[in-house]
């Protein structure tokens, strides 16, 4: 069953300049979706536009539901969760105060508590730093924080940008085996925007290539990574 889908859609920053022309996308419930491309090609872009973050046109429903017009706190609501590149932890709180923030629209705060165990279940690492200010964690414990955050929130679709970016190797194999067991623990869909093309598709089920801000290239992830001349031209080779 589709989640997310995106038809025709089109988007530009406040200074009018076009980064997508006609994106289509769709996300399954529960499955994971590898965005792929060269820097610029337009997935962090579409990532924001999702999230309401930019102008946009065309059409864009979440289960169903039309939310192009919708304000980005409001596509929240609905139960879509983004990490952006570069963490966006609030580096002045405390890990355990971050993790409470994303939690902040809940009522059901027994389940609340729960959701705090398996976060702290799933990175093990943030156990010891919940008194530390976000801003003094390292960088690997800052991308745990701000994915645990999101699913403070209990979403239903998790979009994540480039997750390894700035990470030691093996704290990315250590980011991205959390990643790989939030699908069947959380059940949860994610779109994934990673340079790693190998590690995103790895985990993925469905993946989409872009290039300067349009589809290139769609399919399942297996096939796009065993295909030879989509991996010279689009994946590093």
């Amino acid at each position: 069953m589709s989640l997310l889908e995106l038809r025709g859609v089109h988007a530009s920053y406040s200074d009018g300049g076009q980064v997508l022309h006609g994106v289509d996308l769709t996300v399954q419930e529960g499955g994971v979706t590898a965005l792929l491309g060269a820097n610029g090609a337009g997935k962090t872009s579409t990532l924001r536009a999702v999230s309401g973050m930019l102008r946009r046109g065309g059409s864009l429903r979440f289960d169903g539901r039309e939310i192009t017009s919708l304000r980005t706190d409001e596509i929240a609501r609905l139960g879509i969760a983004h990490v952006p590149q570069g963490r966006g932890t609030l580096t002045g709180l405390s890990a355990l105060d971050n993790l409470r923030v994303g939690s902040a629209r809940r009522r059901d705060r027994r389940e609340v508590e729960r959701d705090l165990e398996r976060c702290l279940n799933l990175f093990p690492r943030l156990r010891q730093r919940l008194g530390s200010t976000a801003g003094n964690l390292s960088g690997g414990e800052q991308q745990m924080l701000a994915i645990a955050r999101a699913l403070m929130s209990r979403p239903r679709l998790l979009l994540l940008d480039e997750p390894s970016l700035g990470l030691a190797p093996k704290i990315t194999v250590e980011v991205f085996e959390a990643i790989a067991g939030l699908r069947a623990e959380w059940s949860l869909a994610i779109v994934i925007v990673e340079q790693n093309a190998d590690l995103a598709l790895g985990m993925a089920q469905q993946a989409v290539v872009l290039e300067s801000g349009r589809v290139a290239i769609a399919g399942t992830a297996a096939a796009l990574a065993g295909n030879d001349d989509v991996r010279q031209a689009y994946l590093g080779g």
